[in-house]
């Protein structure tokens, strides 16, 4: 599964204790307000997953899934619309070579989060193996393009699939441990982290994002990564289901982020600030930020997926579709029982309209044609989606317009 590791790695001999404080001790100051955060990310998304029928979730963590891919995509520079996204999922893509590019990045990293989401991880996210397995499995569908990392000095070297890196590395004033210290630094992490509690395990989730990143085991790709591992620890640690999508809200404040980052790479302020090498105080403003963040985006969502209110919003859509003449009377009645049931047997579509069976077939059309119905087979039942095409009519403000 892992790359195989060079023996020879240039190493520093930097004890495990650099990385540390990994969280907040249970003694320090900063741990009650974070406890706090932390219960309260677990209630609202419990609360969230609990208001929203089964039929809605699975294909709203669809969209989400698309979502999650723009915003991670777009905090690195890469600005691929859910549109263009979607219809890469369906094999239609750009002429525009950059822009193909880009599609084929976003296919790779959806395939995945969707390896993530319906269980593929072989272990904790944190498991320096499963680390190596999440950068191979993004890696080897990314066009040859975007293989290639290219260092202040001007020189590109290809990324290996999988691989940590093995030269030294500096991103901005942060001057990353050795290659050689990488495996021992990223065990001690996944030990540390994996012997939280729950509200730890929440609170490690943020914590973890940023030493991640400090310890940089990769040559290139490792924010997209940090972001899938803190998507796997979320549905691990308060079982978000994919429903929302910290990505969003940390693309919306993507200035505070990295600055928070940065933050968080300071060494240890004098003896108020922890025990260990880096700041205690600047890792906990970190966490905060990153769980206040991620408590915005479940309300966010929540608000967005209230029941009559989305009902309302589908319906508005289907007469304005009626009106112009892109979709047949009966259609909002469809989609309400789409919007309950999640799918509809076909054969009970003209039943439920009271209309002939070939008058049933035409008004499912013109909804499979639009993408707000789909099926794989033509006998196969009804299935409600979320398409990105239609996300500005029903859940206006998930992304931007186009």
């Amino acid at each position: 599964m892992a790359a195989d590791r060079p023996t020879d790695l240039a190493d520093d001999g930097e004890p495990i204790t650099i990385v540390e404080p990994l969280i907040p001790e249970e003694a320090s100051r900063h741990r009650p307000a974070l406890n706090d955060l932390a219960v309260e990310l677990a209630m609202a998304s419990s609360a969230l997953r609990a208001a929203l029928p089964e039929a809605v979730r699975t294909p709203l963590a669809g969209l989400v899934r698309s979502m999650n891919c723009y915003y991670s995509n777009l905090i690195e520079g890469h600005n691929t619309h859910p549109v263009d996204i979607e219809r890469a999922l369906n094999q239609d893509f750009s002429q525009d070579q950059a822009k193909r590019d880009l599609q084929l990045e976003a296919v790779a990293h959806i395939a995945v989060q969707k390896w993530i989401d319906e269980g593929g991880l072989p272990g904790h996210p944190l498991d320096p193996a499963v680390l190596q397995e999440i950068h191979r499995r993004f890696c080897e569908n990314l066009p040859e393009s975007l293989l290639t990392a290219r260092s202040p000095d001007g020189t590109e070297t290809r990324i290996i699939p999988g691989a940590f890196r093995t030269d030294y590395v500096q991103v901005g004033k942060h001057v990353a441990p050795s290659p050689g210290a990488v495996a021992r630094l990223l065990a001690h992490m996944r030990k540390m982290y994996g012997a939280q509690g729950r509200s730890g395990a929440i609170i490690a989730t943020a914590c973890a994002h940023h030493r991640l990143v400090w310890v940089h085991p990769f040559l290139d790709l490792n924010g997209r990564v940090s972001r899938m591992v803190a998507h796997a620890m979320l549905r691990q640690n308060v079982n978000s289901e994919g429903l929302w999508s910290a990505s969003r809200g940390l693309a919306r404040k993507e200035a505070e982020y990295k600055q928070r980052l940065m933050a968080a790479d300071e060494p240890r302020h004098g003896g108020a600030d922890g025990r260990g090498n880096l700041s205690e105080q600047r890792l906990a403003e970190f966490a905060a930020f990153f769980l206040e963040t991620a408590i915005d985006q479940v309300r966010f969502m929540e608000r967005l997926m209230q029941p009559q209110a989305l009902r309302t919003r589908v319906e508005a859509w289907c007469q304005q579709e009626i009106k112009a003449g892109r979709l047949l009377t009966g259609a909002e009645t469809v989609m309400r029982e789409a919007l309950t049931l999640g799918k509809l047997e076909r054969g009970s579509v003209h039943g439920l309209l009271g209309v002939s069976d070939r008058q049933a077939r035409k008004v499912t059309a013109g909804l499979l044609a639009a993408g707000a119905l789909a099926s794989p087979t033509q006998r196969a039942p009804l299935q409600l989606t979320f398409p990105a095409a239609l996300a500005g009519d029903w859940m206006p403000g998930l992304f931007p317009s186009r």
